[in-house]
């Protein structure tokens, strides 16, 4: 009997290692998601409701092969236009993926700018903003700018809005949503809770490597 409770006392240590583990995982996930909410309160608004803002500052998401881009990428585009023609912004930072030849979001998402009635003066492709944290680093860093206006869809508005806040820019986000998304639940959901942690430990842990260069202002 004796040799019996022994043997399990490891296993009663390692459920109480297991148990403080996940109590502090769980802290750490709720202090994340607590934070990301306080930061952007007030944050986010309608296109109508929008603020006039310099600039209109766009995430880049998936070009099919034969350069056409995605839903969810059209509608930040589309939803940019529009913040543009109703006058609240002078022009728009496209920001997108652009590490292959073949594979180029700020041409896609500048060409639908333009077929839609956006001047070329009014455009600026930003092809290094391969994750959001990269498109808030560089529209401070790279581009100058400070009080500008997010587009994206209403699951990303939160993450964008607390990375561009804590690099140093003034946000607003207008939510890009027209239409029901394939796949939004997996977006929305479990990608962006996962994604949500990553953005607090880029910034307060780990800075990731960006692609950096000469100051381009937007305004010169």
């Amino acid at each position: 009997m004796i040799l019996g409770r022994t043997s399990r006392r490891p296993f009663r240590w390692l459920r109480q290692i297991a148990a403080s583990l996940g109590l502090v995982a769980g802290l750490y996930v709720a202090w994340v998601h607590m934070e990301i909410y306080t930061t952007v309160r007030g944050r986010i608004v309608t296109l109508e409701d929008a603020p006039s803002r310099p600039v209109a500052v766009v995430f880049g998401a998936a070009v099919y092969p034969d350069g056409r881009p995605s839903p969810v990428l059209e509608d930040r585009v589309r939803t940019a236009v529009a913040l543009y023609h109703a006058g609240k912004v002078d022009k728009i930072l496209m920001s997108g993926d652009n590490r292959t030849v073949h594979y180029n979001e700020p041409a896609a998402m500048i060409a639908l700018a333009r077929a839609l009635g956006v001047p070329a003066d009014a455009l600026a492709p930003d092809y290094a903003g391969r994750r959001t944290y990269d498109t808030c680093w560089r529209a401070r860093h790279i581009f100058g700018l400070r009080e500008v206006i997010l587009v994206t869809q209403q699951f990303h508005l939160p993450r964008a809005i607390y990375l561009c806040r804590s690099l140093g820019l003034d946000p607003i986000g207008v939510p890009a949503d027209r239409r029901a998304y394939r796949g939004a639940w997996w977006f929305g959901g479990a990608r962006e809770f996962v994604a949500r942690l990553r953005a607090w430990w880029d910034v307060h842990v780990w800075a990731p490597p960006v692609v950096g260069g000469e100051p381009i202002p937007l305004f010169p």
